[in-house]
């Protein structure tokens, strides 16, 4: 192995040096390439024909990330239901007060928008199309807009963006004809959760996007708007993409401070780099730093640090010289 990353040094160091550019070039045409949306629109917005007062809001998924997203939904006087398969997380908001539900059509039942926050996609195919799921009540859906934050690959977000809007509204509301998906991913980790400063990409439609910018903005200081559906995912991909090839080489600031607990574990980024692999391959982009970066992160999870923040990459590449 020592070898193997030996060899990766070398190969990496001669690709940081001239190299890095490539990658946001690449990420850009990755952006681009992987929707059929190829519009970002940088002009301000005028207002949205849809209504964006929620009162009921669903949110599944209250993970490191998920129960500080729903902690400010909380503060800023949303009506807040919520699920997740944790028990104790779940008496934790029981016994805060808050209504709890075993099932997310039970959440989506008792919402006028759901937000869901998962680890990943086959999670998300779960919530939404399992049998207990989202859409289980077939056609009739109760909340006019969903909203995935989860990082997870365009291709399922922009499947659950057409099975969503092929539903019919149980009330027809506020010049809500059909209800409307969102993909919605975060950047800022769970600092920035806790604290209500995260950034949200934003993928779907731009009336939705503007009905539901308030209330993403109860949660973070920045949403984005980044086109059709399956972009705000492509987007979060990309920024992933950049961040991982970057923590290869030396930085200010890296290795944390903290032992590398908490913030964004490796196994994450991991996943993250094979979405972004998938997505590229499937619109023939060639990108040989995330195959490199895929490579060195899947060895640090197999050597035991897939908990650890994935800053953590600097300290074990160099065979644990800081």
């Amino acid at each position: 192995m020592a070898m193997r990353m030996r060899t990766y040094g070398h190969r990496l160091r001669a690709l940081l040096s001239n190299s890095f550019s490539k990658v946001e070039h690449q990420s850009q045409q990755l952006l681009v390439s992987s929707s059929p949306f190829h519009s970002f629109p940088t002009r301000s917005f005028a207002s949205s024909n849809l209504s964006s007062h929620f009162e009921s809001v669903g949110f599944i998924g209250l993970g490191n990330m998920g129960s500080r997203m729903a902690n400010n939904l909380l503060k800023a006087g949303y009506k807040v239901t919520v699920h997740d398969v944790n028990c104790n997380v779940m008496k934790m908001y029981s016994d805060m007060g808050v209504s709890t539900k075993q099932t997310p059509f039970e959440v989506a039942e008792a919402s006028e928008v759901v937000i869901t926050m998962l680890p990943s996609s086959s999670h998300v195919l779960e919530v939404y199309n399992g049998p207990n799921g989202l859409l289980h009540g077939g056609s009739l859906l109760t909340p006019r807009l969903l909203i995935d934050s989860s990082t997870i690959d365009p291709q399922t977000s922009r499947k659950l963006s057409v099975s969503v809007s092929n539903c019919t509204l149980k009330d027809t509301k506020d010049n809500w004809e059909s209800p409307l998906m969102l993909d919605a991913p975060v950047s800022g980790g769970v600092v920035a959760a806790e604290a209500g400063t995260l950034t949200f990409m934003v993928g779907g439609s731009e009336d939705a996007y503007l009905a539901a910018k308030s209330l993403l903005l109860s949660m973070g200081k920045n949403a984005i708007f980044c086109g059709g559906p399956g972009t705000g995912s492509a987007a979060k991909i990309c920024n992933n993409l950049a961040v991982a090839v970057s923590m290869l080489g030396v930085m200010p600031g890296v290795p944390s401070s903290r032992n590398y607990s908490g913030g964004f574990a490796s196994k994450l980024m991991a996943k993250d780099l094979n979405l972004a692999a998938a997505s590229a391959e499937e619109v023939g982009v060639k990108s040989p730093l995330t195959f490199l970066a895929q490579n060195i992160y899947a060895e640090i999870c197999e050597n035991g640090h897939e908990s650890e923040d994935f800053s953590c990459v600097f300290h074990h590449y160099y065979s644990g010289k800081g």
